[in-house]
């Protein structure tokens, strides 16, 4: 193991330029930075997702890393704070590898009024000034989820049977758990199959996913002879998802629905059940403006921009040297 940091000393000085040009991009949109906890008595319940605990003297029981600063931010929101942003250190157990750490940089926004098409606008217009001059993208693709899974699976997300994904994966030398359920069948062939297949020639915004994958996104009105999908969108470049945005909803009962269904779901797999977050709840309740939100992996976007093959490339230190 070495002391020296992963990432080259050129690397950092890119990132710090990085850095300073996302808070100029915020400050010409008129976008506040806030400051939100790291620790938080509660967790989220997102079954794709393990919190990090600690413990704090004179405290009974655990505190939690936040993995998103969303349910700080969003408080904020039902307090009156408008356009905010937040750039800070995220922590998620369970990831680790070439494209991930357990603590990385996540830049965070809520922008009042815009849905997630208007935010894809300005998610692709931040990527763009922070990877500039070095590199210049066209403009960006938007495919639908279901068209995605067309094009380089072979199957449709929502007509396709479980049968048929699961060969799907097969074909491409991935066999799946028979145990997995259809979103766990859909989040593989993604993940190992599509994802890495995305935004290779321009950036591409996957939009438009299944209801039963909508997170805190809202649902739009199903079209005629079409499923209900969700206003949520990922953007991805040169195979890797840099972030992940929602038309955000707001409505508590359906929220706190939302979570009861992702309780159910970690309590089936023999998941940790950690406590839901009252604060963010009762924020839901008092009434939270119409707005769209996106977080932003940071540390991806700058292994992107230094032509990396890994985010320790990105980072002075990772969990292996820190």
């Amino acid at each position: 193991m070495s002391w020296r940091p992963t990432a080259a000393l050129d690397a950092l000085r890119r990132r710090a330029a990085m850095l300073a040009a996302a808070r100029e991009f915020f400050a010409r949109e008129g976008v506040l930075e806030v400051e939100t906890p790291i620790l938080s008595a509660a967790a989220v319940s997102d079954p794709q997702i393990e919190s990090l605990a600690t413990h704090v003297a004179g405290l009974t029981a655990p505190v939690y890393l936040c993995t998103s600063p969303e349910y700080a931010m969003k408080r904020l929101l039902a307090a009156g704070s408008g356009d905010i942003y937040q750039i800070c250190k995220v922590f998620r157990d369970a990831e680790r590898g070439r494209w991930h750490n357990p603590e990385f940089t996540m830049i965070e926004w809520y922008r009042l009024g815009f849905d997630d098409a208007t935010l894809m606008d300005e998610v692709e217009a931040l990527v763009r000034a922070l990877l500039a001059p070095a590199r210049v993208l066209g403009p960006a693709e938007r495919l639908s989820y279901s068209a995605a899974l067309q094009r380089h699976a072979g199957v449709d997300a929502f007509i396709s049977t479980d049968h048929e994904l699961r060969q799907a994966a097969l074909r491409h030398e991935i066999d799946c758990d028979a145990e997995l359920d259809r979103d766990a069948l859909l989040d593989l062939l993604m993940g190992l199959i599509v994802g890495p297949r995305l935004g290779r020639d321009v950036p591409c915004f996957i939009c438009d996913y299944p209801a039963s994958q909508a997170a805190l996104a809202r649902l739009r009105p199903p079209a005629s002879g079409r499923a209900a999908v969700a206003a949520r969108f990922e953007l991805y470049l040169d195979g890797l998802e840099l972030a992940n945005g929602f038309h955000e909803l707001a409505n508590p009962r359906e929220l706190r629905a939302r979570f009861d269904r992702d309780l159910a779901v970690r309590q089936a797999r023999g998941q940790v059940q950690r406590p839901l977050d009252d604060n963010f709840l009762a924020a839901q309740e008092a009434g939270m403006p119409d707005c769209a939100g996106v977080a932003l992996g940071f540390d991806r976007l700058v292994a992107i921009a230094l032509a990396a093959d890994r985010l320790a490339d990105a980072m002075a230190f990772t969990i292996d040297n820190a």
